[in-house]
């Protein structure tokens, strides 16, 4: 007798292997993924520009990247509070006191992303949210709002299509710089309670329809039609349906636990990886833990 709803490996067993390089974007799930990669050998850039929630700011990213449109000090905007140079498309994480420093920064990271993503093999992107905040002036979708006065944004959900849109804009631009990327989507299930519990659920369904109509259009819809190479890893899933207990997450009740990350994780693994990677990837993790081993006491 079960009393749980498994879910089972996707069957892409094969598709990556140690020589793949991977490129994670999105929310801080991604981090969890792509840290676990990188401690198993695999070659991976997580997040260059810091978490990207929604698929507007990794759209923009990678129009970015495909474009090579370095920043220039005009784009940033000064915070008197903090006494910090912000990039509204990057996290607070690489936002400088020096304007000068600031641009630098952000173009040392760009210039290292489109060197990474031209080689790359797997461009995995994971989204968390469809609830957007826009620069009032502008009306630009931004990434961060760097605790600026609320008053400088506006909040508003993201429509289906509008989402659908961004993911199009996304695949394109990767490909044009990679044309062979395979591209793995999937739905953070990170919980974003800061719009309700309501606002919530609202928004991962947004976001789930935008990426199956997206992966999955249909015959008379062919003006975005995707490449063969997307596929949708259920990581929401397999949190809300499968493991679907409060203690499979963290103190927030927000983020998942590290039982729940390794979890799905493992299932990644199953579902991408065969037995000969999956072996050298249990040899990487070994050497990983002796590397960074330390001692209790001192000889």
């Amino acid at each position: 007798m079960k009393f749980r709803t498994e879910i089972e490996p996707l069957r892409h067993q094969g598709e990556i292997n140690p020589q793949s390089r991977i490129l994670l974007l999105g929310s801080c799930f991604s981090q969890n993924v792509g840290q676990r990669l990188r401690q198993e050998g695999f070659q991976v850039a997580i997040n260059p520009f810091g978490q990207l929630y929604n698929p507007a700011s990794i759209a923009a990213f990678l129009q970015r990247v495909a474009t090579c449109s370095l920043y220039t000090p005009e784009e940033l905007i000064y915070s008197e509070e903090s006494g910090l140079y912000h990039c509204l498309d990057a996290h607070t994480s690489l936002s400088k006191a020096d304007q000068g420093a600031m641009v630098k920064g952000l173009n040392s990271v760009l210039e290292a992303s489109i060197e990474f993503l031209s080689s790359a093999t797997h461009l995995i992107i994971t989204l968390g949210t469809a609830w957007v905040y826009r620069l009032a002036s502008t009306g630009q979708i931004v990434a961060n709002c760097h605790k600026l006065h609320p008053s400088t944004f506006s909040h508003e959900l993201m429509s289906i299509a509008q989402a659908r849109g961004h993911l199009h804009t996304a695949v394109t631009h990767a490909l044009s710089v990679c044309p062979n990327l395979h591209i793995i989507f999937t739905v953070s299930p990170i919980r974003h309670l800061a719009d309700g519990l309501h606002g919530n659920n609202i928004s991962k369904s947004t976001l789930l329809l935008a990426i199956q109509e997206y992966i999955t259009p249909t015959e008379n819809d062919i003006s975005s039609k995707p490449p063969s190479s997307l596929i949708y890893f259920p990581a929401y899933e397999a949190l809300i349906d499968d493991l679907r207990d409060y203690r499979f997450y963290a103190s927030d009740m927000k983020h998942p636990s590290e039982v729940a990350i390794e979890y799905i994780y493992q299932l990644f693994k199953q579902s991408f990886m065969d037995r000969n990677t999956i072996d050298h990837c249990a040899l990487q993790y070994r050497q990983f833990l002796r590397d960074n081993h330390r001692p209790l006491t001192a000889l």
